[in-house]
């Protein structure tokens, strides 16, 4: 009698393995079938099975094919077990329709001007034509609201698809949404990292943002539950550290980077930014004074092998316009504005350098920004 592989696979059809619907032929399991005459050698790959199963999937499939192949055939079987493929650990979130670019701004270490140098790249980029959003993530020292000049507002809601949404504020071309909004200025929120990662969801997924081009997250100083939730919740597609070149906030900021370098976040670093470089009084503009070291933040940028976005001087025209809520680069042919629209063009490269060469942290690629000259 001559035996085909047409009937060893037929019979083998009609075997699957205990507890699951697929026969070891539609399941994958069955790896190659070797006919000699009335010999038939069969390799079969198995997840982890027990020995009982083993043995009883071998007696099954010589009984199979005795009865509907060949009586007499000569049946050799190879069972290899495999490991299962593991499962992907990385942390990623799930992406906010509209929203094209996810960038996180963060600080090693408190007090080095995350949040003012957010605000200006925010209304630089706005400036230059983008679509601008920025989620103040500082959940325990909000100070989003007042750069912004939006002290004591409140957003309003909207229907959305028949759902309530919370409508971020505008100012200055920029839509801003912040737990400072909910809480009064001498009110301190006293939450522990629960209570804060679901007010942060909530200002994430149920704002209506509308079409972003870019959403800067202004996130707290350091490294903790805040930038977990971040991370987990949103698709970043990178983040930019902010630092002075005195030492002691250089050792935080490497922390920071070693973060988004984590296996389970791998979330690309865009670049550094030096806060507080350098300070030139007006009435000797040629100087300049190093007061926090010199070049402190782009040495750790070389180190790292991250990009240096660029340095911005220490100015108390940048402090008064914070604390009036008027952003400096809102003046946009003075030196520090202009310090702003190069350091901005130059995370604009590095989002769209990450975007085309990088596989995307979200679950659909990344398109070119619309509508935002800064690409151009």
């Amino acid at each position: 009698m001559i035996i085909t592989k047409e009937a060893v696979i037929n019979a083998l059809n009609k075997i699957s393995l205990p507890g699951e619907g697929k026969n070891i032929i539609d399941r994958g399991a069955v790896s190659n079938i070797m006919i000699f005459g009335d010999q038939i050698d069969i390799d079969i790959q198995l997840e982890n099975p027990s020995l009982q199963a083993r043995k009883k999937l071998e007696v099954t499939i010589l009984k199979t094919i005795h009865e509907m192949v060949y009586e007499k055939a000569k049946i050799k079987i190879n069972i290899k077990v495999v490991s299962p493929p593991a499962e992907e650990n990385t942390i990623k979130g799930k992406p906010i329709k509209g929203i094209e670019n996810v960038i996180a701004i963060s600080s090693g270490k408190g007090g080095v001007g995350k949040s003012t140098v957010t605000a200006n790249i925010a209304v630089t980029l706005a400036q230059m034509g983008c679509k601008v959003g920025v989620l103040d993530a500082d959940i325990y020292g909000p100070s989003i609201p007042t750069m912004f000049d939006m002290e004591g507002a409140r957003p309003l809601s909207v229907q959305v698809d028949g759902k309530s949404m919370m409508e971020p504020i505008e100012n200055y071309g920029v839509k801003v949404l912040s737990i400072g909004f909910f809480t009064k200025p001498e009110q301190a929120v006293i939450w522990r990292g629960p209570m804060a990662a679901k007010a942060l969801n909530q200002m994430i997924f149920d704002a209506s943002w509308g079409e972003l081009d870019f959403l800067l997250i202004d996130l707290p100083p350091g490294t903790g539950d805040i930038h977990l939730s971040i991370v987990q919740s949103l698709p970043l597609n990178g983040a930019v550290v902010v630092s002075t070149p005195q030492n002691v906030a250089l050792a935080d900021a490497k922390k920071g980077i070693s973060m988004f370098q984590q296996e389970n976040i791998q979330v690309p670093v865009l670049g550094i930014i030096e806060n507080m470089s350098y300070f030139t009084p007006p009435e000797l503009p040629d100087n300049k004074y190093y007061i926090f070291g010199k070049k402190g933040a782009e040495y750790l940028a070389k180190d790292k092998e991250v990009p240096f976005l660029g340095a911005l001087p220490i100015e108390q025209s940048v402090r008064e316009a914070a604390d009036t809520g008027r952003p400096a680069a809102l003046q946009v042919q003075t030196p520090i504005a202009i310090a702003f629209q190069e350091i901005s063009k130059k995370l604009v490269s590095q989002v769209l350098f990450r975007n085309k060469n990088l596989p995307p942290t979200k679950a659909v690629e990344i398109t070119n920004l619309v509508g935002c000259e800064a690409i151009k």
